[in-house]
């Protein structure tokens, strides 16, 4: 296993919008919802401690004055988003449907750019139900160049096999021909190198990704991995071992970090998804040391994508609000009406003309409203190009 690491030094730890004190954290909760909170992560959580009003964190849908965060053309959206939009039958509704109506309209609300969650959609649309072929990627490819948008990656296939299978081999080079086709500088999944916490399986992972790296380096295109919560768990990674000899100690180092440093930056990339590392940041932040004691270690998004700077050129900009009572710490809501820092992550992790923000909402469709995930998809618009320095 070869160790691989452009750190370019690592911010010091809960710098600036972290420490915030108790009685400020409380002061932005409910009373009932402030008796909930034992774990000391809230006291110290940007976005807990700073959900002031939308006015200052740059929400809302005026623009108002300044330099945009994020420039009009990074704004961007993941197809997932608005699913339900391209899986709808357009003989059966006079809401957009299928990928190029879908294209017409998020192009109206002023996005630039797109990030498939695969290539599927109504069998009634035009090109038909599957356009992950060479074919369907140039239908694809021509519809966003008629309205304007840029193809910046995909949560798509991933060999499970592992040396590699031809089969699995030959599937993830198509795969990387149609990114090609659709003019991507990136192609990703939406899962987990590994579910495992111990260091050995993500060892295993890093030497896959690296292997697929280098494939999908040879082809041009940027291969990154996309996260939730889990991966920025404890690495499990010494201590006393279990009954089948895993350890059952951490180091303090998170998953995902360790991925990081064992992958090539030249060839391995991630994509951050805000609001599950906010969720982390709530969940995990208290460990065992190999000396059995227990260890804080609060977790800071931002600071992480500082230290592996290029590594991070794609974000699912995701928005949530407070609650401690369903285990993860925030409701996911539309982009800009929650409470997460977002003026203040984008000003931190800086490299606006490098990074990709896709707005994202896993539960915009709607069963009682189906044209909610499209309005949703404006808010977020609206709110990310609102966002100023």
């Amino acid at each position: 296993m070869t160790a691989f690491n452009d750190e370019s030094g690592t911010d010091s730890a809960l710098r600036r919008s972290l420490g915030v004190s108790r009685r400020r954290f409380l002061s932005t909760c409910t009373a009932a919802a402030a008796t909930a909170i034992a774990a000391p992560a809230f006291g110290a959580s940007p976005a807990f401690a700073q959900p002031a009003s939308h006015k200052e964190h740059g929400h809302g849908h005026g623009h108002g004055h300044g330099q945009a965060l994020v420039p009009a053309e990074k704004r961007g959206i993941i197809l997932y988003t608005v699913r339900d939009a391209t899986g709808r039958d357009p003989l059966s509704s006079d809401l957009p449907s299928g990928f190029r109506e879908v294209f017409k309209e998020l192009a109206r609300y002023g996005y630039k750019q797109v990030e498939f969650a695969g290539y599927g959609q109504h069998a009634n649309a035009p090109g038909g139900s599957n356009l992950e072929t060479v074919e369907g990627a140039k239908l694809l490819r021509s519809w966003l160049d008629d309205y304007g948008l840029r193809a910046q990656g995909n949560h798509g296939f991933i060999p499970s096999s592992w040396p590699l299978s031809q089969s699995d081999l030959d599937q993830f080079k198509r795969t990387l021909e149609i990114a090609n086709i659709l003019g991507m500088d990136h192609m990703g999944t939406g899962g987990d190198p590994t579910g495992s916490a111990y260091r050995a399986d993500w060892d295993v992972a890093a030497d896959k990704w690296n292997a697929l790296g280098q494939i999908a380096h040879r082809a041009g295109i940027k291969l990154y991995t996309h996260n939730h919560d889990a991966a920025y768990g404890f690495l499990l990674d010494g201590g006393p071992l279990d009954a089948q000899g895993r350890p059952t100690r951490s180091s303090g180092i998170r998953k995902l970090e360790y991925f990081l440093k064992v992958t090539d930056p030249k060839t391995v990339w991630l994509e951050m998804d805000i609001f599950w590392a906010h969720v982390a940041q709530y969940k995990f932040h208290t460990y065992t040391a190999h000396d059995g004691s227990q260890r804080e270690k609060i977790f800071d998004p931002a600071a992480l994508v500082r230290s592996h700077n290029k590594r991070y050129p794609l974000f699912h900009a995701k928005d949530g609000v407070v609650n401690t009572t369903s285990g993860q710490g925030y409701d996911m809501v539309p982009f800009g009406t929650g409470v997460i820092d977002y003026r203040t992550f984008f000003r931190r992790v800086g490299e606006a003309n490098y990074r990709n923000p896709m707005v994202e909402q896993d539960n915009a469709p709607s069963s009682i409203d189906l044209a909610q995930s499209l309005k949703h998809a404006r808010i977020g618009y609206d709110n990310l190009a609102a966002l100023r320095k």
